[in-house]
């Protein structure tokens, strides 16, 4: 059998609304002795169901072998309770001239053929419309697949639908003023096979100067990271990025580059997360199978299903 190791330790944990918590002497077992400090905090977080933790500092850390307690998982929150089944509009309407992301090119909505020329080719009575759209991919809410940030990745058309579609979904609540989502944020939340989607609101500055500021919320590197050991299945966000715009970034985007190299598609620009329950729901973004494209327009929503 193999060997079983709790931590003891004292943590101090600051929350990102206000407060505190303090234990002393606290055991929790833990997958073995090389665990790191930030394993541990997220492991206790997750433990403990703890929200909104902004840091833990772990002390007077020892390692115990001894025969593990059953230490106990978070439970999931309950889904919506009563009604029927709902669908949950989450993307934004793509329009004629919009703004996705500040200096970049807006669509272009015409008619490729118009109901008054259509009626020459048609029974007395009987007319049609096409339309026409010249756009550039990254417009409204869309999905990023791993081509779109590697040369060699899968594109639109080779990623399977069991990444975009009918995935169980964890909404994860960021405290307003919360710039950098992190490991310990993520922490609380069961994410293995699930669609994690960040509400951060900044979906209520769409369209407005304001939502391309420096201050947007995105995903930290190593909150990307903790993701993709957890299993995730898709990542997606209510604000601009996933990962930092601000020109403190240089340019780097360690969010993108962790997610998009295990597999896991990104969904930025997404509206609405905040008529979604924590969890007990349903999500989809499925783009058209364009081969050759690392991004696309979806029409991203989640179904509820009573309890």
């Amino acid at each position: 059998m193999d060997n079983q190791w709790r931590a003891q330790f004292d943590a101090e944990v600051t929350f990102a609304n206000g407060g505190g918590l303090r234990t002393d002497g606290f055991r929790l077992d833990v997958p073995g002795p090389d665990i790191t400090d930030d394993e541990l905090a997220a492991l206790f977080v997750r433990h403990l169901g703890l929200l909104m933790v902004a840091e833990v500092r772990i002390t007077g850390r020892t390692m115990i072998e001894e025969p593990h307690k059953g230490g106990r998982g978070v439970a999931a929150r309950p889904g919506p309770e009563g009604g029927s089944r709902r669908l949950v509009e989450l993307s934004h309407v793509v329009t004629d001239g919009m703004t996705t992301l500040p200096g970049w090119p807006a669509p272009r909505i015409t008619e490729w053929l118009t109901r008054e020329a259509s009626r020459a080719n048609y029974a007395p009575g009987t007319e049609f419309q096409v339309g026409r759209i010249d756009m550039i991919a990254n417009t409204g809410t869309y999905v990023d697949t791993p081509a779109h940030r590697f040369a060699d990745g899968a594109d639109l058309a080779g990623t399977g639908l069991e990444r975009l579609a009918d995935l169980p979904g964890v909404v994860v609540r960021v405290p307003a003023g919360t710039r950098a989502v992190d490991r310990l944020l993520l922490a609380p939340c069961e994410v293995a096979g699930h669609a994690v989607l960040l509400h951060t609101g900044w979906s209520a500055h769409f369209g407005t100067d304001r939502y391309g500021a420096p201050e947007a919320p995105y995903l930290t590197g190593d909150g990307a990271r903790a993701l993709v050991d957890a299993g995730a299945a898709l990542v997606g966000i209510d604000s601009i990025n996933i990962d930092d715009m601000s020109p403190a970034a240089a340019g780097e985007r360690p969010a993108h580059s962790a997610l998009l190299a295990a597999g896991v598609p990104v969904v930025e620009h997404l509206t609405n997360l905040d008529a979604l329950p924590p969890t007990g729901f349903r999500f989809t973004a499925a783009p058209p199978m364009v081969a050759g494209m690392g991004t696309f327009p979806v029409r991203a929503f989640a179904v509820l299903d009573p309890t």
